[in-house]
C-alpha cells in the first residue's frame, strides 16, 4: 500500500509553534473555535467515558470538555500537551490508543496538517467505542485567499514563478467525503468564515507568525523572500482587498466535522423499496407511468 505524500514538514511546525509561544501566540482563532466547540457539545446530551483532545494547542478543547463535566477522564494527545492534566506525547498521525478505548475525540485546529489525514480519521474511528463521537474543527480551503493572490501575481512579475507558499487547506466536499470514507455514521460538515482586518498585510504575516502558521510546506523554497517580491505583495495587497479606510481583508474558514462510531441504536436509511406509502399519495398527486407525459386537465 502506498503511504501518503510528504506535504507538511511536521518537526518545522513544531519547531514554529514553539517560537510562536515565544513571541506571544495569536490565538483569536483557537479562541473562536473553542467557545464554538462548547456550544457545540453542549447540544450534546451524552455523559462520555473517556475523551480525548487530540492535537489542538495548549489542550484548549480538552479544557472545555473538562469545563462542561462531559467525560469521567479528559486526555490530551499531542505536541504540545503540557496544559493538560493528563497528557500523551504523540503524533496526530500515529495514535497511541487501542481499538474501542474512546468515547469521544475532539481536535480543534490541529487536524489540517496531517500528511495522511485519511488514514488519521481512519485511526480514530477504530479508536472509538460504538456509538462514540467525533468532533473537530479544521482550517478550511478559503483560508488566506486573499494572499494566495496576491504571492501568486507577485511572484509571476517579480520572479517569474510561484512557488508553495500558502498551506493547501482542504474543501468541505473532500472533508464529508473522507468522514464517510472512515467509516463514520451520520458525518456532518458545516463551514464558518470569518473575516478579520488588519492595518495591512505586513501586519496579518505577523499575526501568521504568532500562530505558528507561516510556511510549513516540505516543498517550500528555501531561500528568504526577495524584498521587491515582498513589496509588490504588499501593493498587490492593499490594491486588490482593502476596505475605504484603508485596512486590508483577511478570510479565514473554519470547517467543522463530525461523525459517530455506528451503533445498532443509530438512525438507519431505509432499505430500498421498504416504503408503506407511495410519494404520489402523500403529494396528493397521480402518478403517471415512466415514459408518459402529464395531460392537460
Amino acid at each position: 500500500m502506498p503511504s501518503a505524500p510528504v506535504i507538511f514538514d511536521r518537526p518545522l511546525l513544531r519547531a514554529r509553534r514553539r517560537r510562536a509561544s515565544r513571541l506571544g501566540a495569536a490565538d483569536f482563532l483557537l479562541q473562536h473555535a473553542a467557545a464554538d466547540l462548547e456550544t457545540r457539545l453542549a447540544l450534546v446530551t451524552r455523559h462520555f467515558a473517556h475523551a480525548l483532545d487530540l492535537g489542538t494547542p495548549r489542550a484548549a478543547a480538552g479544557r472545555v470538555v473538562a469545563a462542561q463535566g462531559k467525560a469521567d477522564v479528559v486526555v490530551a494527545a499531542g505536541d504540545d500537551v503540557t496544559d493538560a492534566a493528563l497528557g500523551v506525547v504523540a503524533d496526530e498521525e500515529a495514535l497511541p490508543f487501542a481499538d474501542r478505548s474512546l468515547d469521544l475525540v475532539v481536535s480543534v485546529l490541529a487536524l489540517q496538517f496531517v500528511n495522511d489525514l485519511p488514514g488519521t480519521l481512519a485511526q480514530i474511528r477504530r479508536a472509538l467505542r460504538p456509538d462514540g463521537l467525533f468532533l473537530a474543527a479544521l482550517i478550511g480551503g478559503e483560508t488566506l485567499t486573499e494572499l494566495r493572490s496576491a504571492f501568486a501575481e507577485a511572484e509571476t512579475v517579480i520572479e517569474g514563478g510561484l512557488s508553495p507558499r500558502v498551506v493547501p487547506f482542504a474543501d468541505v466536499r473532500q472533508l464529508g467525503g473522507l468522514l464517510q470514507r472512515a467509516g463514520f455514521a451520520l458525518p456532518v460538515v458545516d463551514t464558518e468564515r470569518l473575516t478579520v482586518r488588519y492595518a495591512s498585510a505586513l501586519a496579518l504575516m505577523h499575526d501568521l507568525r504568532r500562530m505558528g502558521a507561516t510556511n510549513i510546506l516540505t516543498e517550500r523554497r528555501r531561500v528568504p523572500l526577495r524584498r521587491e517580491t515582498l513589496a509588490r505583495v504588499l501593493q498587490v495587497y492593499a490594491d486588490n482587498f482593502s476596505d475605504a479606510d484603508g485596512r486590508v481583508r483577511a478570510t479565514f474558514e473554519i470547517v467543522w466535522l463530525s461523525g459517530w462510531a455506528p451503533h445498532p441504536s443509530q438512525q438507519q436509511p431505509l432499505r430500498p423499496g421498504s416504503a408503506r406509502q407511495r410519494l404520489a399519495d402523500a403529494l396528493g398527486a397521480r402518478e403517471w407511468p415512466a415514459g408518459d407525459k402529464p395531460r392537460p386537465s
